[in-house]
């Protein structure tokens, strides 16, 4: 069983003289079908943020893919993916193209020769692909431009999120970042990055400006509303991806800190998220457009 919300459009001439043009937006959740062998023309960023599975690039080479992870697929060059049966995985992702993808090539943002990259956090891109998202929605005057502007976020944002990225971030709070979901106390995550308690208070602190403990919950609870306002999945199973063994608990803690319980937080956001959710992914080759009463 899998979820998928997709849009796709067609930019127009004059839109793709802003050197980057977003082709198709989606988020998909669950056990979903194997994707080629084909070829595409133009590029697509794929944000794996939990599950795993596997890609195979032109040289027959089957790889694992563990998320947290990015997918690069480039124009030309053949590809076969696919989430692993038993565990699925989450994807969001985005096709685009433009000149300016040859300078984010040449500057290493695009890595055509190394399509699978490990990541240290999807947050901040799953944040962006968000916002491309809502941008799709039908009607936008400005949907040309707008996605255009948030592909080169989302590009930016996938160089920082590199796990062998040297940026500013700090090391021990991407390592919680990536195990925020596993069902762990503040002292096992210490044990688990070689440090005391204490030593982890101190360091989160130094780094976020908050506990070990308030610092996981955010990413924890900004997880959760991605899943109940882009999925369909229940509310236990919601809590469980995110940590929690106990939705009534997790239910409970949402309210105090979201402000409203996590059913009606969905609700609301059904009313403002463009699309739906079905079981059917669009043919690649004759996509649905924004302005397709049908799609």
């Amino acid at each position: 069983m899998y979820h998928t919300w997709m849009r796709y459009f067609t930019p127009s001439p004059v839109h793709h003289r802003l050197g980057l043009v977003c082709l198709g937006v989606g988020l998909q959740h669950g056990t979903l079908p194997t994707v080629g062998p084909r070829t595409l023309g133009h590029h697509v960023a794929i944000v794996v943020s939990a599950g795993r599975g596997w890609f195979t690039g032109p040289d027959g080479r089957r790889r694992t893919v563990t998320a947290p992870a990015l997918l690069w697929l480039t124009p030309g060059v053949p590809h076969h993916y696919g989430a692993d049966p038993e565990t699925g995985w989450d994807e969001s992702f985005v096709d685009f193209t433009g000149a300016a993808a040859d300078t984010y090539t040449e500057l290493g943002y695009i890595t055509p020769d190394d399509p699978v990259v490990p990541l240290a956090d999807t947050g901040p891109a799953r944040a962006a692909v968000g916002r491309i998202a809502r941008a799709a929605r039908r009607g936008n005057p400005l949907l040309e431009v707008e996605t255009s502007a948030a592909v080169h976020e989302l590009l930016v944002v996938l160089r920082r999120a590199r796990a062998d990225a040297d940026a500013d971030g700090d090391p021990v709070l991407q390592a919680l970042a990536r195990d925020a979901f596993l069902p762990l106390s503040v002292a096992e995550h210490a044990a688990r990055h070689g440090m005391t308690p204490a030593g982890l208070r101190t360091a989160v602190r130094r780094g976020a400006g908050c506990s070990p403990k308030d610092y996981l919950l955010g990413i924890r609870l900004g997880r959760a509303k991605e899943l109940l306002a882009g999925t369909e999945l229940p509310v236990a199973a919601v809590a469980r991806r995110v940590g929690y063994d106990d939705p009534a608990y997790f239910s409970r803690l949402f309210t105090r800190r979201v402000g409203t319980a996590p059913v009606r937080f969905r609700d609301r956001q059904g009313r403002s998220v463009p699309g739906g959710w079905s079981t059917q992914i669009p043919d690649p080759d004759n996509p649905p457009l924004v302005g397709d009463r049908n799609g």
